[in-house]
């Protein structure tokens, strides 16, 4: 990306594709579970991008590719955030894109009845979504057997430079992969996973933890830490507005952290899917936004590019009408 010249007024214009052919692997791994599954067997499906003439290149050399996680939202899938995971690819990455058994497509598929309506009454145990926290460690940790499965990216990844993302509930399992406290008073804990560099967060999601103060909770992220969401990011489940996920942001204990909110944008957006929400014209422009913000993010803390860090860092003036932007570095 040309960091230098890249202008956020013609949005519009911004060419959909980047510079790399994207191609997409799929599998699976079953490992022994953790948390909630007292050890019995775990399947975690997965879905990869990869940019085909830089990975063939990193496979032909030492220059490996770096790795992003994504976490679906409740009810999701691997095939969720597509639009995103393609984008990221094409510029250099590898994204592995999970499924997180109990909490996924599952809950709703066969039923006549909407998802979203099938979501709202169904409750999750709380060792089920333990199980999907500790899916982060158990991927990253079994890295090598998953590139080894798959000849076309054999050898690429980058094991030293992962970061971590999500939508909603992954937005959530991004914030305890990246040190957010679970469990109130003596009882408090962390499964910050320490290979993962940085986290992005999209519709970051608020916890109760025995109303521990948001403080408390959010200052054990410890990563460098994006919040992205909109305006019209209410929660289609509990109908909380955007301002309910703004303090994962305000107490993050990042070393530096960031903040978009877009004019406009809604909950699904992030996920590139609509679900009951109607369309709305701004959706095209949102997505490039995303994306960019994005890769900006990416290329600032997983290829440590010093013109991503000064573009993020002049970005308040870059987005002006279409949203808001902050930034804090200690």
């Amino acid at each position: 990306m040309d960091w230098n010249n890249l202008r956020l007024e013609n949005i519009a214009d911004f060419p959909d594709d980047g510079p790399d052919k994207v191609l997409i692997l799929r599998g699976e791994i079953t490992k022994p579970g953790r948390g909630g599954t007292g050890g019995r067997p775990r399947t975690i499906p997965y879905k990869i991008y990869y940019p085909e003439n830089r990975t063939r290149e990193a496979q032909n050399t030492t220059a490996r590719l770096p790795v992003i996680l994504w976490s679906h939202g409740l009810g999701g899938s691997r095939d969720g955030a597509g639009f995103l995971g393609r984008f990221l690819a094409a510029y250099g990455y590898i994204l592995i894109h999970l499924t997180h058994p109990g909490t996924d497509t599952s809950l709703w598929e066969g039923r006549t009845e909407h998802p979203w309506d099938v979501i709202r009454a169904t409750h999750i145990p709380r060792r089920t979504t333990l199980d999907r926290f500790y899916d982060i460690s158990l991927i990253i940790e079994n890295l090598e057997e998953i590139e080894s499965a798959h000849e076309n990216i054999r050898s690429a990844l980058d094991h030293d430079r992962i970061g971590m993302s999500g939508h909603s509930f992954g937005a959530l399992t991004t914030q305890i992969a990246c040190g957010q406290y679970l469990g109130a008073g003596k009882r408090r804990y962390r499964l910050d996973v320490p290979h993962i560099r940085a986290g992005l967060a999209c519709s970051p999601t608020h916890a109760y933890n025995g109303g521990e103060p948001p403080d408390t909770v959010y200052n054990g992220i410890r990563t460098p830490f994006f919040c992205m969401t909109g305006t019209h990011d209410d929660s289609p489940l509990s109908g909380q507005t955007y301002e309910s996920r703004l303090p994962i942001y305000t107490y993050a204990g990042s070393p530096e952290k960031y903040l978009l909110v877009l004019n406009g944008a809604d909950h699904m957006v992030f996920a590139g899917s609509r679900g009951q929400l109607p369309a709305y014209d701004g959706i095209k422009d949102h997505r490039k936004l995303i994306q960019i913000f994005s890769l900006a993010f990416w290329d600032t803390y997983l290829k440590d590019d010093t013109l991503a860090r000064q573009w993020l860092a002049s970005a308040r003036e870059k987005i002006k009408s279409m949203g808001r932007y902050e930034h804090r570095r200690f």
